[in-house]
């Protein structure tokens, strides 16, 4: 018999039991994790210090950010995250503090790479997956949990300068 054959069966291919009715499906109580990610866009500045070129000089993007999630289904709820919580952890904690803003003023050298790390740090209790920051809509740069866990800094990413900090810094 086919796995998803009319009638009454339970699929020696898939894990979910099928009855009668084909639109009935009963899911085992024991679920496997899930990715659920948020996207968010916001629009800031930057300059790199550390840059040779002409993204040392203050510039704007329209960031874009996936946060991707990893747990399991709840049985009751049918979700592994709920999208209202992710987005308003997110929102509170990274976007709202990025947009509209100097991303020096609050992440030191902010290439997309470092961004990521920040982002990864300010929502490092919720069961992350991945993070991805694109500074532009062909370039991004992603950071998966082994390669945070690889990099696990136990404090908070180094102190910032202001624009005109590192403005002085040049000229001495």
């Amino acid at each position: 018999m086919a796995p998803f054959a009319a009638g009454p069966r339970q699929s020696a291919v898939h894990p979910l039991v099928f009855h009668a009715q084909p639109s009935t499906i009963v899911f085992p109580t024991n679920q496997p994790p899930m990715k659920v990610t948020k996207e968010f866009v916001f629009d800031a500045a930057h300059y790199l210090p550390n840059y040779e070129g002409k993204c040392e000089r203050l510039h704007g993007h329209t960031w874009k950010l996936h946060v991707t999630v990893n747990a399991p289904v709840e049985t009751g709820s049918g979700l592994a995250f709920d999208f209202v919580q992710l987005k308003n952890l997110a929102m509170e904690r990274v976007v709202n503090r990025l947009d509209h803003q100097v991303v020096n003023d609050v992440v030191s050298n902010p290439s997309a790479e470092m961004i990521a790390l920040w982002v990864w740090h300010q929502l490092r209790d919720l069961p992350l997956f991945e993070i991805k920051v694109w500074e532009t809509p062909t370039s991004f740069a992603t950071c998966a949990s082994a390669d945070y866990a690889a990099y696990a800094p136990q404090t908070a990413p180094a102190e910032v300068k202001t624009r005109e900090e590192h403005i002085r810094a040049g000229r001495e």
